[in-house]
């Protein structure tokens, strides 16, 4: 029977790309790559490039719209669900592929439960994420004995606050337009100076800075708040 993978590889540079993301993507046929348009360069693919050769395999692209609609969001997920199971009733191996892992804010997440409904095996295949690796490099641990940790999307940013009270680590994603907002809040708190902003982590862009207000951030770029 064909199986489903679904891959995470890790965050921005091939080297964080892990044995069991190659183990898989040589198992399958089709990689199928999520994409905002068809025909839009993805990251995650140009990332495995660097590592695995793609030239041998059927390259399947997965429209995800980034839209506020929901309806428009459930009709792309349905259709990225119907492609993959028929590929995987033809019995075709699918490794699907997204950055850093795939239990973190990841689209594979979107069409796991389809492809188990239609009775197919499926292999979760974990990844690095962004905010280990920026931590990482920038020599900082996210917790330690006690401490507890919150991972937020910069929309719930507005409630900062509140994490701040409960927890000793705040790891705010995709804050790259949030943080003139972010710093406000911080500042109030006196914690301005604990956060650290990594943007493009393993990519060529790639910054690692103490917050700064008034500056233009992309949209891979996380904070990480310490206390």
């Amino acid at each position: 029977m064909a199986k489903f993978y679904s891959v995470g590889v890790g965050a921005g540079d091939g080297s964080y790309i892990t044995l069991g993301a190659l183990r898989a993507l040589e198992k399958a046929d089709i990689i199928a790559v999520p994409v905002k348009k068809s025909g839009e360069k993805s990251t995650a693919l140009e990332i495995i490039r660097k590592e695995f050769d793609t030239d041998k395999k059927e390259i399947l692209e997965l429209e995800f719209p980034m839209s506020s609609d929901d309806k428009t969001r459930q009709l792309s997920r349905g259709a990225a669900a119907e492609k993959i199971i028929s590929a995987l009733d033809n019995g075709k191996n699918i490794a699907m592929i997204t950055l850093g892992d795939v239990s973190v804010y990841s689209t594979c997440s979107y069409v796991h439960k389809a492809v188990k409904d239609a009775g197919h095996e499926m292999e979760i295949i974990p990844g690095i994420t962004s905010f280990c690796a920026a931590a990482d490099k920038a020599q900082i641990s996210l917790c330690e004995g006690n401490e507890s940790v919150a991972i937020i999307p910069s929309l719930k940013s507005a409630n900062l606050e509140k994490y701040i009270d409960d927890f000793d680590t705040i790891v705010i994603m995709k804050a790259g337009k949030d943080t003139d907002a972010i710093y406000n809040i911080l500042k109030r708190h006196g914690l301005e100076h604990n956060a650290v902003v990594s943007s493009c982590i393993g990519m060529e862009n790639e910054l690692i800075e103490p917050i700064q207000r008034h500056k233009e951030y992309g949209y891979f770029t996380t904070v990480i708040v310490k206390h």
